[in-house]
């Protein structure tokens, strides 16, 4: 693939992905206030963003195996976790800006669990099988992750009927 063509597949991907998770928080309010049909709208043409983003992925060839995928992800998580998210809470903490920190922080603590998961994934698929894992809740307040039923969240203090079940 010629590099202007990888370079603009690349800043596709990412602008889809971006509409995708967009229009889904989108169709999460118009449901709040009521607008079902509004909400119904957006997550159809969420997915179509996906169908997008995905096709610019795998035209990249980034798409792999599950075992490659695994490590993608873990490294994904474990760059985010030790350098991405340091990076934007030094400006946060410069800024003062408490929204930010605060956002970041959930983030942090739930990438965390999500690349010890994944690495656990990885050593079951390289042993030729599935993950052992049962339900996974995640919080809805600030994404941390379990996959034990807990009385409230370890980072943000929310009851569990604010964990979905996955």
């Amino acid at each position: 693939m010629g590099e202007m063509s990888r370079r603009f597949l690349s800043e596709a991907f990412a602008g889809e992905s971006q509409a995708h998770m967009k229009y889904l928080i989108f169709a999460s309010r118009a449901r709040e206030e009521g607008f079902e049909n509004v909400a119904r709208l957006f997550e159809a043409i969420a997915f179509a963003e996906l169908v997008h983003a995905r096709n610019h992925l795998e035209a990249l060839g980034e798409v792999g195996e599950t075992k490659e995928n695994l490590v993608t992800a873990i490294n994904g998580e474990n760059w985010e976790v030790e350098e991405m998210y340091p990076a934007y809470n030094a400006v946060a903490e410069l800024q003062n800006d408490n929204r930010a920190k605060r956002s970041i922080r959930f983030a942090i603590e739930a990438e965390k669990i999500h690349s010890a998961m994944y690495t656990k994934a990885k050593q079951a698929v390289e042993n030729g099988k599935d993950i052992e894992i049962g339900e996974i809740y995640i919080c809805e307040v600030c994404g941390y992750t379990t996959d034990t039923k807990i009385d409230r969240c370890p980072v943000c203090g929310a009851g569990f009927d604010r964990f979905r079940k996955f």
